[in-house]
């Protein structure tokens, strides 16, 4: 679409002709792409972005660099809301090429793959699994009764998805309104899952809003697990049942999260960090190979001093 055609859908003057592909992120996004930007912490990425167009109050538009054009508006979060509806992927493509399944591959009854996506050898599809369009999935994988990988995604080598699990649903993205409407913040991306990686039964990992969702290779997931959209799981980590990540949480190499704990958005995790069961993590994480616990969050042997402490009052 044209910035011009897309500044007219949300009511903004704007006559620039250029063709826009795509909506991303500020340090993320191209000259054929449009960005935002709502919250003044993030004015620095403002004056380093590539993007097209950026939607902006007047109060930031002086922020915008002259490569790029300022799309003047009171809520620029509201109306990428409103844009991300332009662009879309269809539900279901109705035109296109027929799976593609190599060699030695057994796909089970009642399975649906969807058009252009790709199986490679040696894999197993059980029965009720629903393979949406454009997903790629490595050789030698398995996927169990009544798994859904929605379009777009990707699945490497060596991987076990277990029954139940969903992967590529939406994001939970929504813009308010000033009267409390919730407008719904399409989720354009996908989810990219690596080689030599298990996934237990009835866990979710949606897709990102842009870009990629991404499980790295050799990652456990239990039963039961949440990963919010735009997230990156990195390499070795384990994630125990009910654990749930809130979107864009970046767990770097190695990091093990007991059952039931979960993480704010936003945030990082170091490398070879442990989080205890049950455990809030609300910030940053910047030292590598330490133990917390609790909520808010210790270092795990002052947790458990306190603990004590508190097990003496009742006494």
């Amino acid at each position: 679409m044209t910035l011009q055609e897309i500044a007219d859908f949300i009511g903004i003057d704007c006559q620039e002709k250029k063709e826009i592909t795509g909506l991303n992120t500020l340090l993320d996004s191209n000259e054929n792409q449009l960005t935002f930007l709502e919250n003044k912490k993030y004015l620095s990425d403002l004056k380093n972005t590539k993007a097209a167009a950026v939607l902006v109050t007047e109060e930031n538009s002086k922020e915008v660099p002259s490569s790029s054009i300022a799309l003047i508006c009171d809520e620029p979060y509201l109306m990428l809301a409103k844009i991300s509806k332009l662009f879309a992927p269809n539900v279901i493509e109705m035109d296109g090429e027929k799976p593609l399944i190599g060699g030695g591959t057994k796909v089970m009854p009642n399975v649906y793959i969807g058009k252009n996506s790709v199986i490679g050898s040696d894999c197993t599809i059980m029965a009720g699994a629903f393979i949406g369009d454009n997903v790629t999935i490595g050789n030698n994988t398995i996927i169990y009764p009544n798994v859904t990988v929605y379009r777009d995604c990707s699945i490497g080598n060596d991987c076990i998805i277990h029954a139940g699990t969903v992967i590529g649903s939406d994001g939970f993205g929504f813009a308010n309104t000033k009267d409390g409407k919730y407008i719904k913040i399409y989720q354009n991306g996908n989810v990219t899952i690596g080689n030599d990686i298990e996934i237990g039964a009835n866990s979710t990992i949606d897709r990102a809003v842009f870009n990629s969702t991404i499980i790295e290779d050799g990652v456990r997931i239990d039963n039961l697990v949440h990963i919010g959209h735009n997230c990156k799981i990195s390499r070795g980590s384990i994630l125990v049942a009910q654990v749930g990540l809130s979107g864009s949480t970046t767990l770097h190499p190695y990091v093990v999260m007991g059952g039931q704990s979960a993480t704010a958005g936003h945030l990082e995790i170091a490398p070879f960090t442990t989080i205890a069961a049950r455990s809030g993590v609300t910030k940053t994480i910047h030292e590598p190979k330490k133990q917390w616990a609790g909520f808010p969050l210790f270092e795990h042997k002052q947790w458990l001093k306190l603990q004590g402490k508190i097990s003496n009052l009742l006494k």
